[in-house]
């Protein structure tokens, strides 16, 4: 089978789900294993050395998605903590330049130290890379934009930040899983999971290049961010692992259970056949509603107060979110052509 159809065919169809961006699906694979772990844990046989494994395997499989080794990658629960391990570590006074509407996860974790005299500019997803500056320390932005699927300009960003010498901090959980995602692109990264990769809410994945790992301090080290991880459980002694795994927050056991199946499933599937085939069904509804092609999963439409559009939707089948006061839709492997037409024929009838 084609491996983009193994992928496919990992999924229960849904018919109408559009909205990955707001939660994925779960593969059958990741409802069966966190099944399965639900009725280990139940009758009394949990084995914290399983869930290890699924937390070594998780790591390996989201650096193969993307493209860095597994020493680059660090574990965690959310996105706003490990964006908020980048905000602990810059120095007073700094400067951090953000997207004007980003996802608050990107901006909240940095605003929370003005305290400190670090400051936040918001500028247009479109002038980022022309607003970069010497003064600018940090450059934190999301590759693809929640509220509306615009992708950033990565290499005039990447340009701008190295002549400026400031770090790049990019979020790619509206990206990995659809769009290709090379992580060494980036000083630091970070992705919730539960989105486009369809892992269970509660993990999270932050890459870090080995020349800026120093400049993190390590904000939730614990005895699952030691050396040894097993003789680390108790102090006041602390050696922490020498790679990324120094910022490694404390798992959350019978999530990474149901992680693992579902980041091996993306790890393995061709993520350019992922990408033309998301963006084509997205494309295809564009064009039904008389728009041109974006080049996104992503298609945001203007709606009223009352979110009208997005309840038509509902009522004839399709779920989509509300964001920014338009009605969002989001296009993923398990969505076919039925999904574009029912949609479509929706909000033609209007």
């Amino acid at each position: 089978m084609d491996p983009l159809d193994t992928l496919r065919a990992a999924f229960s169809p849904v018919p109408g789900y559009l909205d990955a961006a707001t939660c994925g699906l779960p593969a059958r694979a990741t409802a069966e294993a966190m099944h399965a772990a639900l009725d280990t844990w139940q009758a009394g046989r949990a084995d914290l050395a399983v869930y290890d494994e699924a937390v070594t395997a998780s790591r390996a499989a989201y650096a193969r998605l993307v493209g860095v080794d597994p020493t680059w990658v660090a574990v965690g629960s959310q996105a706003s903590v490990l964006v908020g391990v980048v905000a602990a570590s810059v120095p007073d006074s700094a400067e951090v330049l953000t997207v004007d509407g980003d996802f608050a996860s990107v901006v909240f974790p940095f605003l929370a130290h003005a305290d400190r005299g670090v400051t936040v500019r918001t500028v247009p997803l479109e002038s980022l890379a022309d607003e970069i500056r010497p003064s600018t320390d940090v450059v934190a932005f999301s590759l693809v934009q929640s509220v509306d699927g615009r992708v950033a300009d990565v290499e005039a960003v990447r340009a701008a930040a190295t002549a400026a010498g400031c770090l790049t901090v990019c979020d790619v959980t509206q990206a990995a899983g659809w769009f290709p995602v090379d992580a060494a692109l980036f000083d630091v990264t970070v992705c919730s999971s539960y989105k486009w990769l369809s892992a269970p809410r509660g993990t999270a994945f932050q890459t870090v290049r080995p020349e800026v790992l120093d400049r993190l301090r390590p904000t939730s080290a614990g005895w699952y961010a030691g050396h040894e991880i097993w003789s680390s459980v108790y102090g006041p002694r602390m050696a922490l692992a020498t790679d990324a795994r120094r910022l490694d927050v404390s798992p959350a056991w019978l999530c990474w259970v149901g992680t693992v199946p579902a980041l091996e499933l993306f790890a393995a599937a061709p993520v350019h056949d992922v990408h033309r085939y998301t963006v084509g069904l997205a494309d295809a509804f564009r064009a039904g509603v008389g728009l041109p092609p974006g080049g996104s999963a992503i298609v945001r439409l203007p709606d009223d107060p009352a979110g009208s559009r997005r309840a038509l939707l509902a009522a004839q089948g399709t779920r989509a979110a509300g964001r920014g006061g338009g009605v969002r839709l989001a296009f993923h492997v398990w969505n076919d052509a039925a999904d574009v037409d029912r949609a479509v024929a929706t909000l033609s009838a209007t």
